[in-house]
């Protein structure tokens, strides 16, 4: 439901996003989708042109009316609401090429723009739309919740991406309320339990995802919603589903990950501003504590026979493996699957807005096969992952060599 301190501007900006906004952006991908060439926007702009018109003046006369109306400061989540929706309408705005950052020096979408800088600047977030607006930020009115399309394809994505990220936020929750306690402490099991069972619930919500999700459909109608687009004078990302605080508390607190690595720090600083504040703080403190492994490895050697050492470092251990086997997976069926294989057939033309981030296609597959080679603590030359004391520590524990 709206929030009853919403202004009636704000909940008709929200009603248009919530039915005819996505009614339109329907309309135009399933023209697109329907083409040959289905990355290209201009093929018919017979069809598309009187879509695409609507849906420009419509939402900048919505948006226009809220700015008029000036900061009403309904509170933080009235004010995060409204950003994800005049987002989402400067997203589909990219999406339709309206707007293309690199024919421009700020955006023509001059109300857009001003509403989404003023109300990320008071927020300390991004001016833009970011992950948490289509997943944990996204209130349902009668069971449905907001997407830019009503195709399933992107309903599926949204849902699978949403149950993901509150399984990895579990995790993090875990992960945290055992640090305070400590990895010797009797009810560490107890938490490093429920840290597994919610990486095997990421595990499995993914594969329901890569299994039912149509690469066609991914490709070609949801993608293009998440690239760069300009807010003012700015060029900001595109929303990634890895904008959120937990996967980070679990590569750090693990161990996998360390702040003082610069490839890593550089991740974190580059996603702070795309997380809710709080999340943010969440993280910063994480950046400061010691992980569970360097405790694990600092233990005494008298004490690495006992029995809390062997069963807590044993579940640690399998905590490590599901966080790198989600890590594989992610990498080797929806960035393999759904975007490698798919960007072999696009035309040279097309290659250089193929990813949400920015950077060119082979320049982020790199970045994202080093992340995950530090999750998976494998070993590298390159990058200082955790392999070598990942061998120490199974080795205390299995009484093994690796």
């Amino acid at each position: 439901m709206h929030s009853s301190n919403q202004t009636d501007t704000v909940k008709a900006l929200d009603l248009w996003i919530r039915t005819e906004f996505k009614a339109l952006n329907t309309e135009l991908d399933n023209i697109y989708f329907a083409q040959e060439d289905r990355s290209n926007v201009h093929l018919q702009p017979k069809l598309t042109k009187p879509v695409t018109n609507k849906l420009t003046e419509t939402g900048r006369l919505l948006i226009g009316d809220v700015l008029k109306e000036g900061n009403t400061d309904n509170g933080f989540e009235s004010g995060y609401d409204l950003l994800g929706n005049v987002g989402l309408y400067m997203a589909a705005c990219r999406r339709h090429e309206i707007t293309e950052p690199s024919r421009e020096k700020k955006s023509p979408l001059v109300e857009a723009s001003a509403l989404a800088l003023q109300i990320g600047a008071s927020l300390g977030v991004t001016p833009r739309f970011s992950t948490s607006h289509l997943t944990t930020h996204n209130s349902a009115i009668n069971g449905e919740f907001k997407s830019f399309t009503s195709l399933d394809d992107e309903l599926l994505f949204i849902d699978y991406n949403t149950r993901g990220i509150l399984g990895y936020k579990r995790c993090a929750d875990a992960l945290l309320k055992l640090l305070p306690m400590g990895i010797s402490h009797p009810l560490a099991a107890d938490m490093l339990t429920v840290a597994k069972q919610a990486l095997n619930d990421v595990i499995l919500h993914n594969d329901m995802l890569f299994k039912c999700l149509n690469p066609q459909r991914f490709f070609y109608s949801v993608r293009p919603y998440y690239k760069p687009y300009r807010v003012g004078q700015n060029v900001y990302r595109g929303a990634n589903a890895g904008d959120f605080a937990g996967i980070n508390v679990i590569d750090l607190l693990l161990g996998l990950c360390q702040g003082q690595d610069p490839y890593y720090s550089q991740i974190l600083v580059d996603k702070f501003l795309f997380m809710m504040p709080e999340e943010q703080a969440i993280l910063r403190d994480c950046m400061r504590r010691k992980s569970l492994l360097d405790a694990l490895l600092e233990t005494e050697k008298t004490q690495t026979t006992s029995s809390w050492f062997q069963h807590n470092g044993k579940l640690f251990l399998d905590v490590c493996q599901l966080h790198g086997r989600a890590a594989s997976q992610h990498h080797q069926q929806l960035v393999e699957r759904f975007i490698s294989q798919m960007a072999v057939n696009e035309p040279p033309a097309a290659m250089a807005s193929i990813t949400a981030s920015g950077p060119p296609l082979p320049v982020l597959l790199a970045s994202l096969e080093k992340l995950k080679d530090l999750r998976c603590a494998s070993k590298r030359d390159d990058i200082p992952t955790r392999y070598d004391d990942m061998c120490i520590l199974r080795h205390l524990i299995n009484g093994n060599e690796e």
